[in-house]
């Protein structure tokens, strides 16, 4: 597997983490791969085959370009053969304006948008592995949908101090931090990514708890508490299963044994 990330250009680093790519290759007829829920939002353009799990059980076929939005459990995707990624990480409060659509709930969007008309150009670049030309087509594409977005800095203030604090952080303080009232926080952060600032603060929490854990799988579980801010182990054993659907001792137990618990892809999906 490759992977590679990019920094945003400045003129989208209020609406946008970085951009990644990633290649995986498959000598199998299907595989699969988990993606765990974190803070962020990601346009998601592919070539390949990628299908998702529904709820149903049924396979379904994926267009190019989808959004993921903030995801509340695992979701489990199928490729064969060779896939290659182009993907723009997003803060899940700015996402929505960007690409001009309403806001929502729904973790995997599948709409008709006019950023499709970017796909056979970058399927001509990746094949021809020129990734920096499609990785350009696309950040072209977002600066100009850039320019025609108001800036909100309330937004943006409020969602660094959430990132600053790593998730761990009260509404009344995320909201002094953007010099807004609570009402005023919460109705504007609501409108912008369909989530309250409680749902997405959980969930950059969890992110960090995650990461951590991947990386330093012998941490204590208690003191990791601690830091977090979760009111004791239990607690922060109850949020972790919630998200991923495993206990933290058991994630941090399978990366300590060297066994991949989601696929080596899982660090596609670590945030930089």
């Amino acid at each position: 597997m490759q992977h590679q990330e990019f920094d945003a250009p400045p003129e989208l680093q209020d609406t946008i983490k970085c951009f990644w790519y990633n290649r995986r290759d498959s000598d199998e007829l299907k595989s699969d791969f988990e993606v765990q829920p974190d803070g962020y939002a990601e346009i998601i353009f592919y070539v390949g085959s990628l299908q998702l799990m529904a709820n149903n059980g049924i396979l379904q076929p994926l267009p190019s370009p989808f959004l993921i939005g903030l995801l509340n459990q695992p979701a489990v995707f199928y490729t064969e053969n060779r896939l290659e990624i182009i993907g723009v990480r997003c803060f899940p409060w700015t996402v929505f304006d960007l690409l001009g659509l309403p806001s929502t709930k729904v973790s995997l969007h599948l709409v008709e948008h006019p950023i499709a008309q970017l796909q056979p150009g970058l399927v001509e670049s990746i094949q021809a592995g020129k990734i920096a030309e499609a990785l350009d087509q696309v950040k072209q594409y977002l600066l100009q949908a850039r320019m025609g977005v108001a800036t909100d800095s309330m937004l943006f203030k409020a969602g660094a101090a959430m990132q600053a604090a790593s998730g761990n952080m009260p509404v009344s303080q995320v909201a002094e931090a953007a010099h807004v009232t609570v009402r005023t926080l919460e109705r504007k952060f609501k409108q912008s990514s369909g989530h309250t600032v409680k749902d997405v603060s959980g969930l950059i929490r969890f992110e960090q708890v995650r990461n951590h854990l991947w990386m330093h799988p012998d941490a204590n579980l208690a003191g990791l508490a601690h830091e977090m801010g979760y009111t004791d182990q239990a607690h922060l054993s109850k949020e972790f299963k919630r998200y991923s659907g495993a206990t933290p001792a058991a994630f941090a137990r399978k990366a300590r044994q060297g066994k991949q618990l989601i696929s080596a892809d899982f660090v596609a999906f670590i945030q930089a």
